[in-house]
């Protein structure tokens, strides 16, 4: 018999979320802004046009998880400046979602964001959402010495870093790529999208984060 959300919960005492398109709706389109100041970096970083820089940037992501590490390895490019410019973004298409904040401030235990963009990127996003405050730690792609999700190498860091226990932990991420390693360490598992993703890493879907949220207290 397949347990209710609250029950396949009760022992998770680590709630870890993902920022872009998990803890705000993908209809922001915060990633075009992103993606656009991504090209516009690979263009003036390696001196290609346009189209060639399109290319880079989503080859880079599909083969490594990010467009900045295809530029570190394959280019030896310095990641902090890529990471201020392409997070340089206007978020004045956020909204406070006072639902999703309480039912995140009514979660038991320890919570937690990890994104793969930076830390001072996060908390910007967080407060244009109404969601400072309501977590313990921030980690960005900094913390994990710039390696990405979906890399197990990156988790494992953060959650040192952290001290997460993962069998006592869940994930909730929009990326299904980015829930492997969580699954394969233990940790309870959350798909945060419009259309769910076929996966035995993936233990629960939702469209709806603050509903699911609401089931579990």
């Amino acid at each position: 018999m397949q347990l209710m959300p609250k029950e396949s919960f009760s022992h998770v005492s680590t709630w870890v979320f993902d920022l872009d398109n998990t803890l705000y709706p993908p209809q922001a389109r915060l990633f075009d802004q992103i993606e656009q100041k991504m090209t516009a970096f690979v263009m003036d970083a390696l001196g290609v046009d346009r189209p060639h820089a399109d290319m880079l940037r989503q080859k880079y992501w599909r083969e490594y998880g990010t467009t900045l590490t295809g530029l570190m390895r394959e280019h030896d490019v310095d990641p902090a400046p890529y990471l201020v410019e392409v997070h340089d973004i206007s978020l004045e298409h956020l909204e406070h979602d006072a639902h999703l904040a309480t039912n995140i401030r009514e979660l038991p235990g320890r919570r937690i964001v990890y994104t793969n963009g930076t830390a001072p990127y996060a908390e910007r996003v967080l407060a244009a959402r109404g969601l400072s405050n309501l977590f313990d730690a921030v980690y960005g792609v900094e913390h994990a010495n710039f390696l990405p999700k979906p890399e197990r190498a990156a988790f494992e860091t953060i959650f040192k870093l952290d001290g997460v226990s993962t069998e006592t932990a869940a994930m909730f991420e929009d990326d299904p790529r980015n829930l492997q390693a969580p699954h394969d360490l233990g940790m309870r598992t959350v798909h945060v999208a419009p259309e769910p993703h076929q996966g035995e890493h993936i233990h629960h879907h939702t469209d709806d984060l603050a509903g699911f949220l609401k089931k579990l207290t």
